[in-house]
């Protein structure tokens, strides 16, 4: 075979090889590619959201000691009080507010008050795992964690990044994460199909 057609041949080659690839390769970073990353975690502590499930102990006060549910307006209903915020707020913020508003409604003079939280918001799983669903939360708790609670990666999973789905300053919005990155309580994790 002549040597130009023999680099002719090659170079078609490679260039039908390189046309295939690409789509491939293009489709499969599209996915998150296009993501920002996911920012660290907001300094100050966490901040309760609606679905956590909280502990309130006023000492002394056994009508006001109780387990309270972060409502869909973030708000906790006090017996007394009534709804009093809490979503948006940190636990020591939440334990402020309460001991403030019983000393304004004249309640107690100086109270005691600790706040917990029980039982974090679920975070949610989606796309290429064995077990999309979702799933309890646990400080510390990585998105491999959480992928490992799903049953794992499918075959088909794009096991690098995933997207993360989170609220920020009130708007959802999605970022791409490394599986070593920490998630938080009602994320939004979907795991991207990889293309072969």
């Amino acid at each position: 075979m002549p040597k130009f057609r023999r680099e002719t041949r090659r170079h078609l080659l490679a260039t039908a090889v390189s046309a295939l690839a690409a789509p491939a390769l293009l489709s499969g970073c599209a996915a998150w590619s296009g993501l920002p990353p996911l920012p660290p975690a907001p300094p100050g502590g966490y901040r309760l959201g609606t679905g956590d499930r909280l502990r309130v102990v006023v000492f002394g006060q056994k009508q006001l000691t109780a387990t309270y549910l972060v409502d869909a307006s973030g708000m906790i209903d006090l017996p007394l009080l009534g709804p009093v915020r809490a979503a948006g707020r940190t636990t020591a913020a939440l334990r402020r507010a309460i001991a403030r508003a019983l000393v304004a409604k004249g309640i107690l003079r100086h109270p005691a008050v600790a706040v917990e939280v029980k039982a974090y918001r679920p975070f949610s799983i989606l796309g290429e795992v064995n077990k999309p669903d979702q799933y309890a939360f646990e400080p510390g708790m990585t998105v491999l964690a959480a992928v490992s609670l799903a049953g794992g990666f499918t075959y088909r999973a794009a096991e690098s990044e995933v997207g993360v789905i989170r609220v920020t300053g009130g708007t959802p919005r999605e970022y791409r994460a490394p599986v070593s990155a920490l998630i938080e309580p009602g994320d939004v994790i979907r795991v991207f199909e990889r293309h072969f």
